[in-house]
C-alpha cells in the first residue's frame, strides 16, 4: 500500500509537541510492515538542510491561491537510520520564520494561508513525483484542507490521478481548530458556498479542522477513549454534533512510542542504561538528576518528574492547589516545560521558596526530558483532558510510575494500582477519576505511601509497568487495518 503522511511537524526535523513524535515514528512502523510510506511537511527555518542532507527534487512548484502565485520548491531526505523518504515543501515567504506557528505566544496571523499552501503543495507535489498514494493521512487543522481541496476542487476530483485517493484526517487535539475570519476563504481558494453551518462556518468563523472532519473519508483520533469523549458536549469543543454525525467513520487508535528513541536499555541521553531485569542504572540516573538540579542525593526520597506544556489543560490549576502542601512533605520534584507566563511565575516562586525540593526548567530540552524520565520515581500528568499523551507511555517504559487523571489516552494506557490489579500484575500507575484537587491529592498519597512504605510492592509495580508493550508496531497494525478498510470501501 502507498501511504502519504502529511504533518505540520515531524521529529526530529521540527517539533513543538507530541504530533511531531507521532509523525516521526508511525511512518517507520508502517514501512516495517512492508508499505511504501512517505512523509511531507513544510520547510521551516529551523530545519538545517546540511545536517539532514536535503536534496532538491522539484526546483519549481507553483501554487496558485486566488490571484496570487506562491513559488516553492520540494526537497527530499530520509529519516535518520531509515530509508523512509521525507519531503519538504519550501516557500520562504511563508515558512522562513523564527517559529513554526507563531512567536512570543501569538500565532502568525497568516497561518491559514501558510497551511493552505502546505496542503496544496503536498497535493501538487505528488503529480510532479508521479507517485499517487492509496491513502493520505492529513494531521490536525494545519493539513485539514487536503481533503477539502481533493473533494471540492473540480480540477482535482475530476483528475484520475487524484480521484481514487482515500483521506484519513487525524485529530491530535480537538481544542486547536484553525479558526479564521471568513475573509480568508477567497485567499485560500475555498468557495463561499462552503461557508454555512453544514460546511466550514463555526460561530461566524471559518473552522479549518471542521473541514477535515467533513470532507475526509475517515477520521481518527489518538486514543479510543478520546474518540468517544469528543462526541460529548464536555469534550467536543463545539464540534461534538458534527463528530456524532460522522461517528460511524470515527476511530480511536492509541499512539505508540518509538522504542529506538525511548528505551532505557539503549538510550544515549541518560547517564546509565538499565532494564526491567537490572534497575541499578536507574538509581544512578536518579542520583545524577538530583545532583544536576541541586537536590539532595537521597535515594529514599521520592522524586516526582513532570514534562509538560504550561497550560491549564495539563492540570496546573489542580497542581496550584496541592503544590505547597506537597512540597512540605519529604519529596523532590523536577519540572520541564514552557507556556503560560502565569503558570511559570507560580512554579518559579515555588522553586525559589523550596530550592532543595523543586527544580523547574522553563525551556524544552530533549536530553533533560530523557534524564527526567529515567531519573524520576513518579511522573505527574493530571491533565484535564488528554487526547493520548506520550509521556505516560515513556514513563512506564522507563519504570517511572505515572500519576494521571483518567481521561482520554491516559485512561486507555494506565491501569490503576488496586489490590486486584497488583495481584494480577497488570497495574502500571495511579489514576484519579474526578478532576479535583482532592482526586489528585488522593492519587499522589497512594503513590507516595507505596514508594515509602511498600518497596517490594513498588518494585513489582515498576516491573509490571516496564513490561507493557506500547511500541508503534502494535499501533501501526491498527492503522494498517484502517487503511485497508478505507481503500476497499473507497
Amino acid at each position: 500500500m502507498r501511504i502519504l503522511i502529511a504533518s505540520p511537524e515531524v521529529a526530529p526535523f521540527a517539533k513543538t509537541g507530541g504530533l511531531a513524535d507521532v509523525a516521526g515514528a508511525l511512518p517507520k512502523a508502517l514501512a516495517a510492515l512492508g508499505h511504501d510510506v512517505r512523509v511531507v511537511m513544510p520547510l521551516y527555518r529551523c530545519v538545517d538542510p546540511d545536517q539532514y542532507h536535503l536534496l532538491p527534487v522539484m526546483r519549481e512548484l507553483d501554487v496558485f491561491l486566488a490571484d496570487r502565485r506562491f513559488r516553492g520548491q520540494v526537497f527530499r531526505t530520509q529519516f535518520p537510520n531509515s530509508t523512509v523518504p521525507v519531503y519538504f515543501v519550501q516557500c520562504p515567504a511563508l515558512f522562513d520564520r523564527a517559529g513554526l506557528y507563531g512567536e512570543g505566544g501569538a500565532d502568525y496571523p497568516d497561518n491559514p494561508l501558510r497551511f493552505a499552501f502546505a496542503s496544496l503543495a503536498a497535493i501538487w507535489m505528488l503529480k510532479g513525483l508521479d507517485w499517487s498514494p492509496d491513502v493520505i493521512q492529513a494531521n490536525d487543522w494545519q493539513m485539514a484542507l487536503i481533503p477539502t481541496y481533493l473533494r471540492k476542487w473540480p480540477i482535482l476530483f475530476s483528475d484520475p490521478f487524484y480521484s481514487n485517493i482515500a483521506v484519513l484526517f487525524t485529530i491530535h487535539n480537538l481544542a486547536y481548530q484553525g479558526l479564521a475570519d471568513p475573509a480568508i476563504l477567497p485567499e485560500i481558494g475555498i468557495d463561499w458556498g462552503l461557508f454555512n453551518p453544514d460546511g466550514l462556518e463555526f460561530f461566524d468563523k471559518v473552522n479549518l479542522l471542521k473541514a477535515g472532519i467533513l470532507f475526509s473519508d475517515h477520521i481518527s483520533t489518538v486514543s479510543p477513549r478520546y474518540a468517544k469523549e469528543i462526541q460529548t458536549e464536555e469534550h467536543g469543543c463545539g464540534l461534538h454534533g458534527v463528530l456524532r454525525t460522522r461517528g460511524s467513520r470515527l476511530t480511536g487508535i492509541l499512539n505508540g512510542i518509538d522504542d529506538t528513541v525511548w528505551n532505557p536499555a539503549t538510550d544515549p541521553l541518560i547517564p546509565e542504561n538499565y532494564s526491567e531485569a537490572d534497575l541499578s542504572g536507574k538509581a544512578v540516573c536518579k542520583a545524577t538528576l538530583q545532583m544536576a538540579n541541586g537536590l539532595p542525593q537521597r535515594p529514599d526520597t521520592p522524586l516526582i518528574g513532570m514534562i509538560s506544556r504550561l497550560a491549564e489543560q495539563k492540570g496546573f490549576d489542580l497542581i496550584a492547589q496541592v503544590l505547597e502542601a506537597l512540597l512540605e512533605r519529604d519529596v523532590q520534584m523536577v519540572l520541564l516545560g514552557t507556556g503560560d507566563p502565569e503558570i511559570e511565575a507560580l512554579l518559579r516562586a515555588a522553586a525559589e521558596k523550596h530550592p532543595k525540593k523543586l527544580a523547574a526548567h522553563f525551556a524544552f530540552d530533549e536530553r533533560t526530558a530523557h534524564e527526567i524520565e529515567a531519573g524520576a520515581d513518579i511522573f505527574l500528568m493530571p491533565s484535564r483532558y488528554e487526547p493520548c499523551g506520550l509521556n505516560q507511555l515513556y514513563s512506564m517504559r522507563y519504570g517511572t510510575i505515572p500519576v494521571v487523571h483518567a481521561t482520554g489516552g491516559l485512561a486507555d494506557s494506565v491501569t490503576d494500582s488496586t489490590k486486584e490489579t497488583l495481584a494480577a500484575g497488570t497495574a502500571s500507575g495511579f489514576c484519579f477519576t474526578e478532576y479535583t484537587a482532592e482526586g489528585l491529592r488522593g492519587a499522589l498519597d497512594r503513590a507516595l505511601a507505596m514508594f515509602t512504605g511498600e518497596q517490594p510492592v513498588w518494585r513489582a509495580l515498576v516491573s509490571s509497568a516496564m513490561k507493557r508493550d506500547h511500541s508503534w508496531a502494535t499501533s501501526a497494525k491498527a492503522y494498517e487495518r484502517l487503511f485497508q478498510k478505507m481503500t476497499k470501501s473507497s
